[in-house]
Order: structure tokens, then C-alpha cells, then sequence
């Protein structure tokens, strides 16, 4: 008689089973959110940061591992690791592998510096300019597709097979992304940014150093993270198609002698050093975005 009289004893015994009001829950909800920001949370994204190349790196470890237990050593197309370094190791013995590294590594270097030099100053002009800026805009995106290989004879009936031929075929693919990021980024500054410098009476060389060059780091070093693996894969194809002394000139002399296991080695240095590349261009972009984010904040 109780229960029937205490409607209010009748719904929480029909209700006992399930589980605590909305209201409740929420708050709960909220509570476990603050704990998962809070100061005991925080140092699992720098340890997760830190480890990622080492966590991306264990897939292709196992890949490996497994392709030299399951591997024929007399394996024409296919044979295991440990057959890669003992192909290699001629190369390094009679002294060719050392300067061919140092030549592919000479190319890309001299390649980036003039994409970035290049891209970065007819990027602000062409930005800076409307009607340059409509006029130049198709051709800029018709040049940018056309892919590198096609250059390579042209670039050889013109200047032969020399460093110049080289270092112009790797320079001129690499310039667009960094061409048009800076186009891009200069189209966009602010009108405000730009008429402080006149106001206060700056001359145009102080205003090029002093406010359009440090609001277009962050632009060029786009651009530069896009190219550098882009100019690096133009370099070992340019080697590999006209045999210039590189890296690519030696894996294509592997690939028609048909020496595979010499072929997946220098891949391997080729993948080591394209992968110290990216790493270094990701840590400068890092450095400069930081330290121009600690000036300006």
C-alpha cells in the first residue's frame, strides 16, 4: 500500500535498473572530458610524436623480414635482403658508389636552392601583380603538368648530357609548387599589412625585408617540403634515363645487367636518403614555424 500511495517510490523501483538520470551522466561525461585534457594526460602526445617515424618504419621491417624467409638467394626477380648488401658492396669497394652518391646529393641540393630562389621571387612578383597575375596564370598551369621525362630531350639536344642538362631539368619541375604557393600567399596578404609599412614611411627595400619576406617564410617552406622529393625523384630519373654520373646512372647499369638484388640496394639508399630529406625539410618548417610563431605571439 505504500509503494501505491508513493508514486514517486513506484518509478524509482521501475527505474532502479536503468542506471542514473541524464542529468547525471552528462556530468559525468564532462568530468571524464576534463580528465582526458588535464596536465596527467598531456605527455602522451610528445612520446606519440616522437615515435611515429619508428612505429611508420616497423611495417616495412616485417616486410622484410619476411621477404628473407620466404626468399630464393638464386631468385632472378626476387632475391633476399642479405643478398642486397653483398651486391652493393663491390660498388662501395671499387670507390663508384661514394661519388655517385655525392653527385646525386650535389644535383638535388643545387636543384632545390634554385627552384626556392626562382619560385619564391617571380611567386611574390606574379602574386603582386592582378594583371601579370591573369596574364601569366594559364601558362603557369599549363607548364606545371607537363611531366619531366618529356624535357629530357629537349634539354639534351640543347645543352647535351652535362650537369646543366641535369640541374635544369630538376630545377624547373621543382619551381611550381613553390611558384605557385608563394603566388598564392602574396595574392592573399592582407591589404592592412601592406599599408602600415607606407604609412609610417618605410622604403620599399624595408618593406620587401621587413613585412613581405617574413609573412612569406611560411609559404616558401610549403613550397620547399613539396619539391624536395619532387626534385630528388627528378634527379635519380634524369641519371637513370641519360646515364649521367648519379645514383640513377648506376641503378639503371644494374637494371641492364639484370643484377636485381644490386637494383633493390641502391633503392634502398636511394628510399634512406630521400627519407633523411623529408626529415630534415618537416624539421626546418618545424624550427622557423616555430620560433616565428614564439616572435609573433
Amino acid at each position: 500500500m505504500s509503494v501505491l500511495n508513493n508514486p514517486d517510490q513506484t518509478s524509482s523501483a521501475a527505474g532502479g535498473d536503468a542506471g542514473p538520470p541524464p542529468s547525471d551522466r552528462s556530468k559525468r561525461l564532462r568530468r571524464n572530458t576534463r580528465r582526458s585534457a588535464s596536465p596527467e594526460g598531456a605527455p602522451t602526445r610528445p612520446d606519440r610524436r616522437s615515435s611515429t617515424p619508428v612505429l611508420g618504419l616497423l611495417p616495412l621491417v616485417a616486410l622484410l623480414g619476411l621477404w628473407q624467409l620466404l626468399g630464393e638467394p638464386d631468385s632472378p626477380h626476387y632475391p633476399p635482403p642479405s643478398e642486397w648488401w653483398a651486391a652493393v658492396k663491390p660498388l662501395m669497394e671499387k670507390g663508384t658508389l661514394t661519388p655517385a652518391l655525392g653527385w646525386s646529393t650535389l644535383t638535388f641540393l643545387l636543384g632545390l636552392i634554385m627552384a626556392t630562389v626562382l619560385g619564391s621571387t617571380f611567386g611574390i612578383l606574379v602574386g603582386a601583380n592582378r594583371t601579370a597575375d591573369r596574364a601569366l596564370g594559364p601558362g603557369l598551369e599549363f607548364l606545371r603538368i607537363l611531366p619531366a621525362a618529356s624535357l629530357v630531350p629537349v634539354a639534351a639536344l640543347v645543352l647535351g648530357y652535362t650537369m646543366t642538362m641535369k640541374l635544369v631539368i630538376v630545377t624547373l619541375p621543382a619551381t611550381w609548387p613553390i611558384l605557385l604557393t608563394c603566388r598564392t600567399a602574396r595574392r592573399s596578404l592582407s591589404p592592412v599589412l601592406l599599408d602600415v609599412p607606407r604609412t609610417l614611411g618605410l622604403s620599399r627595400r624595408e618593406r620587401l625585408t621587413k613585412v613581405i619576406l617574413p609573412a612569406m617564410t611560411t609559404a616558401v617552406l610549403l613550397g620547399v617540403r613539396v619539391s624536395a622529393p619532387l626534385a630528388l625523384i627528378i634527379t635519380l630519373l634524369v641519371e637513370i634515363v641519360t646515364r649521367i654520373n648519379g645514383l640513377g646512372a648506376l641503378l639503371g647499369a644494374a637494371q641492364s645487367n639484370f643484377m636485381s638484388a644490386q637494383v633493390y640496394g641502391l633503392l634502398v639508399i636511394a628510399g634512406a636518403l630521400g627519407f633523411l630529406v623529408n626529415w630534415f625539410v618537416t624539421r626546418l618548417e618545424s624550427v622557423v614555424n616555430r620560433r616565428m610563431g614564439t616572435s609573433g605571439g
